[in-house]
């Protein structure tokens, strides 16, 4: 999402790594990556869809505008990246796919109407697909973070996630290892005979 991280990973990384900087909206912009990848890379073995925007509003303060822009985002965004990576997918009837989710898309969150549809869409688009790519070879399965030390909650006050920290179970806020530390797991053959869940990294905020 940040060009100058991404290119702090090709320096660190070279060669064995890749990066693209695009709008997962734009179904040309993501077709166009794929396209371009080297031959042996086209046929991609785990997608993570992690693309998500949020907005803390009432719903009264909520125009139709934002509530489509998430939605795109978190939604539609991930829709299409998914039809982008299977067509190698289904040739090799192997592949795995991520979609993170939120321990909102399980029970809402108030004055998060729009992010909470959202990721609740996202969970059904992971058992759906789940259902109709298993017979394929091809597992879908989900993340569904609580709270995280992401830029995505920089703006929320800290007596606010003070008092989040205290109603987790663990009484810790959870990091991006955390997340990605799951998200290895189910992309991985550990996971092999798992498929269509949706794996709860909350710290048991939700259970």
């Amino acid at each position: 999402r940040r060009q100058e991280r991404l290119q702090e990973l090709k320096d660190e990384l070279g060669d064995s790594i890749l990066t693209a900087q695009l709008d997962v909206r734009n179904r040309a912009a993501i077709e166009e990556m794929i396209a371009n990848l080297p031959a042996e890379w086209r046929a991609i073995d785990v997608l993570v869809n992690n693309a998500g925007i949020v907005d803390y509003n009432p719903i009264n303060w909520v125009s139709a505008e934002t509530f489509r822009r998430i939605m795109d985002v978190n939604v539609t965004g991930m829709f299409l990246c998914c039809k982008a990576a299977l067509s190698g997918m289904l040739q090799k009837q192997s592949g795995a796919i991520v979609n993170v989710s939120s321990m909102w898309g399980r029970v809402g969150s108030s004055c998060e109407v729009a992010y909470s549809t959202s990721k609740a869409a996202v969970i059904g688009l992971t058992k759906a697909l789940a259902k109709e790519l298993g017979p394929s070879g091809i597992r879908v399965n989900a993340v569904a973070p609580g709270v995280i030390q992401t830029d995505m909650v920089k703006n929320v006050a800290p007596d606010v996630l003070e008092e989040l920290r205290q109603e987790t179970p663990l009484e810790l806020l959870g990091t991006p290892k955390n997340v990605a530390d799951a998200i290895w797991y189910l992309a991985s053959p550990e996971a092999g005979f798992v498929t269509g869940t949706l794996l709860d990294v909350s710290g048991g905020f939700v259970m």
